[in-house]
């Protein structure tokens, strides 16, 4: 094994107009050679003798991490927010009002723009980037302090193709039936964060991302042109891909619209985008060759189950944008930012500040685009776009008539989160704690196998007390034979219901079907007293009732209560 790391500061901060920047590279090369087997290094066949040599493989990490300081940047430029600015934010200052006067003060249009503009404090983007091959068959062996063969660059962790360089140097086994496969990996993550507060007292975190990675495969072979007993021509034989997508994105435009086991105004919109979706793809690939269209209007080879067809159409319909506009591609490459807020701005308020320690709104939004799996299609022959439908060769067509698509997906899902829609966290004057959050979920899998969309729908429904008695008294021979135990009794509890629904719906047919899903109420208490520092003991009751949305299921309940005894052996 061998391995290179180098990791650097990237000296942009050194720049004044820079200084709020701070990236980091870091990379990370490996090379590792295995020996091979005995017992193959020399087969005799046919009279000649082989040998089926060792492995080698690398690796190469590449990471990027820049982190920016925005509040140092707005300082470079004079940009500062004021306190009256915190105040203006809101569009009045209850503590501004003069004697005897009852309007409040004059908004600061100034001083609200400076705060917008200075709204972001932080941001973070990371990149990393990890490749990796593996080559069998390989004759020669290292030297006693390591080897540059293949390459000095592979033995660092460069991906630079050395199978050619390899056979046509001779160190590859020459064997014909050798099956061992020559593999490439590839991994790449982006992912980025955004602190922000554009007004006082309402923080708004970004976040998105996008993962992608692929695994090639390759079944390979070498033969000796020269009759030296030494290969010097790689043959490739069988080629495969096969690997994920993940994508953050936002579906919020169709998140409210009409959707049960009846209808679905979303998914009516899928249907109906094929058609244009289909004819684009035709007129892309014909260009000015006529095509012709079958019974439905679709373009032949485009027709309405194609794969090409129903990627498309469906990522529009669901993400809210037009057919005519939306991307052919499967892949995404911008990650849309997902966001969570949180406003503690009406503890500002004389009412709430009264009655009220704390009291707070929050709001988080997260959805991602995914694709399970891709792989080649082996069956893949390119149609020729300059001839016309009719006359195309029939192995580049499905039994469906399409054209073959050169990749293959066995499902996407888009998947989105309200976690939560709304939540309200207040603890009054009093020690009471009160907490309402409204959740709302959905997620879509679409199987090109089958056609069929299955659509899960969640909405829940949170209600919290909580209540602490403070230095409540207990006589208790834990604390000795003539001393009382004072501490808080901390209570609470917490009453939920969710209802989830499992909607299937057909593209060919005009039918839907609830395939699962269930109500489900519960409510949870839960009581904590410190008897010492290190021993505290808790009291626990959890109920839970399931209500099924199909007949053939049973209602379910479940309790659970105890007690929990916890000591802290530490300090």
């Amino acid at each position: 094994t061998q391995q290179l790391g180098i990791n650097y500061e990237l000296p942009l901060n050194k720049f004044p107009t820079l200084s709020f920047v701070t990236s980091n590279y870091s990379y990370t090369g490996d090379f590792q050679w295995n020996k091979g087997s005995d017992l193959f290094g020399d087969i005799s066949i046919d009279g000649q003798n082989y040998d089926l040599g060792n492995s080698i493989s690398n690796a190469s990490q590449h990471n990027l991490n820049t982190s920016l300081d925005m509040r140092k940047l707005y300082r470079y430029l004079g940009l500062k927010k004021s306190r009256s600015s915190k105040r203006s934010a809101r569009g009045f200052d209850d503590n501004a009002k003069p004697k005897g006067a009852s309007k409040a003060k004059k908004f600061n249009w100034k001083d609200f723009g400076i705060s917008l503009l200075t709204g972001i404090d932080r941001a973070q983007i990371n990149y990393s980037e990890s490749n990796s091959s593996f080559l069998p068959g390989y004759l020669p062996t290292p030297g006693f302090l390591g080897t540059l063969r293949p390459t000095a660059e592979y033995t660092f962790g460069s991906q630079r193709d050395i199978r050619r360089i390899a056979a046509e140097k001779g160190w590859l086994t020459t064997y014909s039936q050798f099956n061992q496969q020559y593999t490439e990996t590839h991994n790449q993550n982006v992912d980025y964060a955004i602190n922000m507060e554009p007004i006082s007292d309402l923080k708004i975190d970004l976040n998105g991302g996008k993962t992608y990675a692929t695994n090639y495969a390759e079944s390979f072979n070498t033969t000796d042109s020269n009759g030296d007993g030494l290969s010097n021509v790689y043959n490739s034989l069988i080629q495969n891909t096969f690997g994920n997508f993940n994508i953050s994105t936002s579906l919020i435009k169709t998140a409210f619209s009409q959707s049960d086991e009846n209808s679905s105004v979303p998914f009516d919109t899928f249907k109906t985008n094929r058609l244009v979706v289909a004819n684009r793809l035709a007129r892309e690939f014909y260009g000015s060759t006529p095509y012709t269209t079958d019974a439905e209007g679709y373009p032949k080879g485009f027709g309405k189950n194609s794969q090409a067809v129903l990627l498309p159409s469906f990522l529009a319909a669901y993400s809210g944008k037009k057919s005519n506009k939306v991307s052919l591609d499967a892949f995404r490459d911008i990650p849309i930012p997902n966001w969570t807020l949180k406003y503690t701005g009406l503890m500002r308020n004389k009412w709430f500040k009264k009655r009220f320690k704390r009291f707070s709104l929050t709001h988080g939004y997260n959805a991602s685009y995914t694709i399970n799996q891709f792989r080649t299609n082996l069956d893949y022959v390119a149609a020729d776009p300059n001839i016309e439908y009719a006359s195309q060769a029939l192995d580049t067509k499905d039994q469906s008539g399409n054209f073959k698509a050169q990749t293959l997906y066995s499902n996407v899902n888009l998947v989105e989160q309200f976690s939560p829609l709304i939540k309200i966290d207040m603890e009054m004057k009093n020690s009471i704690k009160l907490t309402a959050e409204v959740k709302k979920d959905r997620s879509l899998s679409l199987s090109f196998d089958n056609n069929l969309l299955t659509e899960i729908q969640g909405n829940e429904y949170i209600f919290g007390l909580g209540y602490r008695i403070k230095d409540l008294r207990i006589r208790s021979k834990l604390a000795g034979p003539r001393n009382i135990i004072k501490s808080d009794l901390n209570m609470k509890a917490d009453i939920s219901m969710r209802n989830n629904k499992t909607i299937i719906r057909y593209l060919d047919l005009d039918n839907n079907q609830v395939s699962a899903g269930q109500t489900i109420w519960s409510m949870r208490y839960a009581a904590d007293y410190a008897f010492s520092k290190n021993l505290t003991a808790i009291f626990y009751f959890d109920y839970a009732f399931s209500e099924y949305a199909i007949s053939t299921a049973f209602p379910q309940t479940t309790i659970r209560s105890g007690f929990t005894l916890r000591y802290n052996f530490g300090n």
